[in-house]
């Protein structure tokens, strides 16, 4: 039996794909969380971005999100999902449009550049939920990190606790005077 198309769902998924775009989402993204042709999305997307989407394949390892500073962003991004996913009766996709938007606005507060994409966020949600990836606390600040499913969370120390050695010494560090 075909299922009646619904003009107000019709609605909610272009506000979605909308939203999605103007945070940066690749095309991919788009065609898993919202019921829109891929037609119709690459409209759109030529539409609110004023480009064409994109191409190639969508980051997949997990190692990126296990190294120091985007460590600490993408612990940052997933402790606000997970919270909005427990506390509110958000559908995920929207709890990670939600928890993006609290994500990016945190870190340009502390005058920081987002490490993370909306791909990328998406992305360390899908890693999550198929348990590629964990949340472990801290045993020196209790914080909640990115880890490998099997870290060992009697001896986690996070990289806030103790950062690595060259942290800090990058070229922006390099370029500044010395006092």
């Amino acid at each position: 039996m075909a299922t009646q198309k619904s003009i107000r769902n019709e609605s909610r998924q272009i506000e979605r794909a909308v939203s999605l775009i103007e945070m940066g989402a690749r095309l991919q993204v788009l065609e898993s969380e919202t019921e829109l042709s891929y037609e119709r999305l690459l409209r759109l997307y030529k539409e609110v971005a004023g480009k064409s989407p994109s191409k190639g394949q969508l980051p997949f390892s997990t190692d990126w999100f296990l190294t120091w500073q985007p460590n600490i962003h993408a612990s940052l991004f997933q402790n606000i999902y997970t919270h909005l996913m427990k506390t509110s009766p958000l559908e995920p996709i929207d709890a990670l449009i939600k928890a993006f938007q609290l994500y990016t606005e945190q870190i340009q507060t502390c005058g920081l550049e987002p490490q993370l994409s909306i791909t990328r966020a998406w992305r360390l949600v899908r890693f999550m939920e198929n348990k590629m990836l964990a949340m472990t606390p801290c045993s020196k600040c209790g914080g909640h990190f990115v880890t490998e499913p099997y870290e060992n969370t009697r001896h986690f120390v996070c990289g806030l606790c103790e950062p690595p050695a060259r942290a800090g010494k990058g070229a922006a560090a390099a370029s500044a005077p010395l006092q």
